[in-house]
């Protein structure tokens, strides 16, 4: 039997490859709004950080975010990604 290839995506926080499935999408929308993709589905430029407050935190430091979305992302925005990444890990 064949094994499936398992997609791989590099943190942009920590910079480490990882399977897909580890990581949380963080997406733009077209409409310009910056906000985590729990599902991976929704529509626009995508990149990917560990389910930690740390490697979002690197990321948002070194504006890796900004760079990977070609736009600056202000301040609200950066406490909007770190308050949801809070709910997310205090979900089981």
């Amino acid at each position: 039997m064949k094994e499936k290839k398992v997609p791989m995506r590099m943190c942009v926080g920590c910079r480490e490859m990882k399977p897909k499935k580890e990581l949380l999408r963080v997406v733009k929308s077209p409409e310009g709004d910056v906000s985590i993709d729990v599902t991976g589905r929704k529509p626009g430029r995508g990149a990917y950080v560990c389910r930690s407050a740390e490697c979002m935190k690197r990321a948002l430091k070194q504006r890796q975010l900004e760079r990977a979305f070609s736009c600056p992302l202000g301040e609200e925005t950066h406490a909007s990604l770190l308050k949801e990444l809070e709910g997310l890990e205090a979900q089981p």
